[in-house]
């Protein structure tokens, strides 16, 4: 419960930032300066908790945890208006304790693609990311609705908002789906599909 209040304080006190495409964000004149040049490399932790959806007979909560590592790779920066930014590689290990549901755990990783939306001199940077994975369940395919298998594969995309405190940290929030599916190996294959706030602290280098 205390990490879905911290969550939700976080979330609403930078929904009332000006991070919108247009126009400049005025904390980027502030004494600590930030480099136009993007990162080569990111390393982040982040956190989320999902709800599940369309999950039937059982209700699913679950605390995501990743580790994830990030390399610049495309830059589009010469360009003008809403696609300008650049491109990163994602490589994510995935821990979930499972608060509601049937199984009691998930590992995994994921790889997949992050573009992140630059304007010139703002610390603003909204983002869109998605990717696919694998990772093993505690399955319980003798319950009704429960995974048929330990063996899945995942679907994660997000999207939100980073901002730059500085060239080297950065704080994000956005919102995160995930989906758990062992692509029809089993029969019933239930999956899961889930849906919830994530906060995360990147350091580049």
């Amino acid at each position: 419960m205390k990490l879905r209040v911290a969550m939700i304080i976080i979330a609403s006190a930078l929904a009332r930032a000006p991070f919108a495409f247009g126009g400049t964000d005025r904390s980027a004149n502030s004494s600590i300066g930030i480099s136009d040049e993007p990162s080569r490399f990111d390393f982040a932790i982040e956190s989320a908790y999902l709800f599940g959806a369309f999950n039937p007979p059982r209700n699913y909560e679950i605390s995501a945890d990743f580790l994830t590592a990030r390399v610049r790779w495309g830059n589009y920066l010469h360009r003008e208006g809403l696609f300008r930014g650049y491109n990163q590689v994602y490589f994510s290990f995935l821990a979930e304790p499972i608060i509601r549901g049937i199984e009691n755990h998930y590992f995994g990783m994921n790889l997949g693609l992050r573009y992140n939306f630059v304007r010139p001199g703002s610390r603003f940077v909204p983002y869109f990311s998605g990717g696919v994975g694998l990772g093993a369940i505690d399955s319980h395919p003798e319950q009704f609705g429960g995974q048929g298998q330990d063996f899945t594969f995942n679907i994660l995309s997000a999207a939100g908002v980073s901002y730059q405190f500085s060239d080297r940290f950065s704080g994000q929030v956005g919102l995160l789906y995930q989906h758990f599916s062992n692509a029809g190996l089993t029969d019933p294959n239930p999956s899961l599909n889930l849906f919830g706030p994530q906060v995360g602290f990147t350091f580049s280098f």
